[in-house]
């Protein structure tokens, strides 16, 4: 039963991660990586994490995601002239069969473990995080917030550079 949650799981996580690197659109992008974590924070559940799990959940597949689509929408990444096909296309297949290629051998080459559910002491991880992990953190969330005040700044620079249609009719 746990081995077809995981391969269920793994299918989820695989599919999105292969369908942010198919995709053309960024929406469709951040979409496929939301499925992504979404498998990740399953992995978490068949390991019995589910603190982890919900973290996964409401941090990368709530908050970031929102950050990205934030970042896409205020960018407009539609004006932007399209993107043709990279010429390095055939080796970066070749690096990612390769990286397959050794991940896959590691992970049936691996003698199996057998682990039993604990259950961890809420009061520990709470001390832990509130005190060791608390700095960590708050400079993830920074990061994060100069990354979108940096889209934000983009963006109106290019409003304010870009003319509008009523100006470019000769009026201006």
């Amino acid at each position: 039963m746990q081995l077809a949650l995981f391969i269920i799981v793994a299918i989820f996580t695989i599919g999105g991660a292969l369908g942010v690197v198919a995709t053309r659109n960024v929406v469709h992008a951040a979409l496929f990586l939301l499925l992504s974590l979404l498998g990740a924070a399953g992995a978490y559940l068949l390991l019995f994490a589910e603190f982890l799990a919900l973290v996964q959940v409401l941090i990368y597949g709530g908050a970031i995601i929102i950050v990205v689509l934030f970042a896409v929408m205020l960018t407009r990444s539609s004006e932007y002239p399209r993107i043709t096909d990279n010429r390095q296309w055939p080796l970066a297949l070749l690096t990612a069969a390769a990286l397959s290629g050794v991940l896959g051998a590691a992970f049936w080459l691996a003698p199996e473990v057998v682990a039993e559910p604990q259950a961890p002491e809420f009061t520990e991880l709470a001390a832990s995080l509130f005190t060791k992990w608390a700095l960590p953190f708050e400079i993830a969330s920074l990061v994060l917030l100069v990354a979108l005040i940096g889209a934000i700044i983009i963006a109106r620079a290019q409003n304010v550079d870009t003319p509008t249609d009523a100006s470019s009719d000769g009026e201006g």
